[in-house]
């Protein structure tokens, strides 16, 4: 049994350097947006090389992650995160580099790889630096805030550079900060193994396979739609895999996935939750990207800027958040939260072609921003809140698991949902539809977090926090005299 953490020595430079790995890692899953138009100019790629220049890294990131959790757990977490970084950073240089589409499309999938090791690593090394209380509420609330930063930002970043410079400066980028983080991790990251357990070889083969499926399925849908046998064969062999993993992890000795994480309330709705509300806001950079630039007529810069209101908030509530984590219990910003990131989404799904950017557009998202600050932090901690040391990479792995699969399951279904609009009118006018329709089944899956939320964090939160009066005990009988 790992002893539970202590305080780190030098806790500014642990925080540092997985927090930069960590936004890295997100800023790749979103500076591509605003630079794909370029790109595709560029490499001259279809439509559907296009598309897998995202999808070949989700596709990747999500089925290899509790891959990636648990090799960290076995072969120990600092090893494998300066591992990580060092296929993610070769594989930005590659991409950059790319003279043609399959060459960046490989290179994205190499990404994935190296981002599948980071994320889950990251987490765990972080609660494995700073022991439970104020110090990893903290650097928790700060990690939670890097997932909604980084992914925003992304889109700031990515429009600045396309426009200024070039699409392969986004990833040209990395190149640097992944070499500095490689360099001081090992001069500052504890390492925590490995350890003596065996590898669960089945567990891991049927959930990469199960999970790899399914993100490709849901993938698929957006090229093919959900009817088309090759969605339906893919979607179908992931559930059957998935369904394979489990009784294989019912009976592993040392599983890669405990289902005893599941047993905790907070953990399974935290990992629902998450779910469903990446679900949504992977629906909404991705159609406001195109109303900002297709209706709105921004150019990529503009487009990037235009997020900045959304970011800019998200950032302020985000560090604020740690101030009243000893003062309130985690559910109620997360409730907050969403509550504040459906009403901007639904406000945000009213926009149509005569719609001004301010009323429309940036209104909305300062409440979206609002939202994020105040759910990713809590998502995150309740994520792996009560897990055994000895299970800390497994719990990180499922909160990020199930922030890339919901993220692709959500971008099907508002791919689909947007298909769903008839074609008429003039072209900006039915994406403004298309927009429209997508963002409201977002916001239908906001209310479906909120659900979640209430019912199984809410009550299981307040019920931890509620001080446990102690037993009397039983009154002594007195010696007969």
């Amino acid at each position: 049994m790992k002893p539970a953490p202590t305080t780190a020595a030098h806790p500014a430079a642990i925080l540092t350097i997985i927090l930069a790995s960590y936004f890295m890692i997100l800023l790749d899953n979103s500076v591509i947006f605003t630079a794909l138009p370029s790109l595709q100019a560029d490499l001259q790629l279809s439509t559907g090389e296009l598309s897998w220049v995202q999808d070949a890294y989700t596709l990747v990131f999500g089925g290899l992650l509790l891959l990636g959790a648990r090799a960290g757990d076995l072969l120990g977490r600092r090893r494998v995160f300066v591992f990580g970084l060092v296929v993610f950073s070769i594989a930005s240089l590659l991409i950059g580099l790319a003279p043609a589409g399959w060459w960046a499309i490989t290179g994205r999938a190499i990404q994935g790889i190296g981002a599948a090791i980071v994320a889950p690593a990251s987490l765990s090394l972080l609660t494995a630096s700073f022991p439970e209380g104020r110090e990893r509420t903290r650097a928790v609330a700060l990690y939670g805030a890097t997932a909604g930063i980084g992914a925003s930002l992304g889109l700031v970043i990515g429009g600045a550079l396309a426009h200024w410079i070039s699409w392969r400066a986004g990833f040209f980028v990395n190149v640097p900060i992944g070499a500095a983080m490689i360099a001081l991790a090992p001069r500052f990251l504890p390492e925590t193994g490995p350890d003596s357990g065996r590898f669960d070889v089945f567990g891991a083969v049927s959930a990469t396979l199960g999970v790899g499926a399914l993100v490709f399925g849901i993938i698929n849908t957006a090229d093919v739609g959900w009817t088309s046998p090759v969605t339906a064969t893919a979607v179908s062999a992931g559930a059957a895999l998935l369904v394979v993993f489990f009784l294989v992890e019912r009976g592993a000795a040392q599983p890669i996935m405990p289902l005893r994480l599941f047993a905790s309330r907070r953990r399974t709705g935290a990992y629902l939750a998450r779910f469903l509300y990446l679900g949504a806001m992977i629906g909404f950079f991705f159609f406001t990207t195109q109303f900002l630039q297709e209706v709105l007529g921004f150019d990529p810069l503009q487009a990037g800027l235009g997020f900045l209101p959304m970011t800019a908030v998200n950032f302020v509530v985000a560090v604020s958040l740690p101030r009243l984590a000893g003062r309130l219990p985690g559910s109620v910003p997360l409730l907050a939260g969403i509550l504040l990131t459906f009403a901007g989404m639904f406000w945000l799904s009213r926009a149509g072609v005569d719609s001004a950017y301010l009323t429309g557009v940036a209104l909305p998202m300062v409440l979206i921003g609002a939202g994020q600050g105040l759910a990713f932090a809590p998502l995150t901690s309740f994520g792996i809140v009560g897990a055994p040391a000895a299970d800390a990479g497994a719990a990180s792995g499922l909160v990020n698991t199930f922030h890339q699969v919901g993220t692709c399951l959500g971008l099907g279904i508002a791919v689909a949902v947007a298909a769903t609009v008839p074609a008429a009118g003039p072209a900006a006018a039915h994406l403004a539809a298309e927009v429209s329709a997508a963002l409201t089944s977002g916001s239908v899956l906001l209310l479906l977090a909120l659900a979640v939320t209430a019912a199984l964090i809410l009550p299981a939160d307040l019920a931890a926090r509620r001080p446990r009066t102690p037993r009397k005990a039983a009154p002594v009988a007195e010696p007969a005299r």
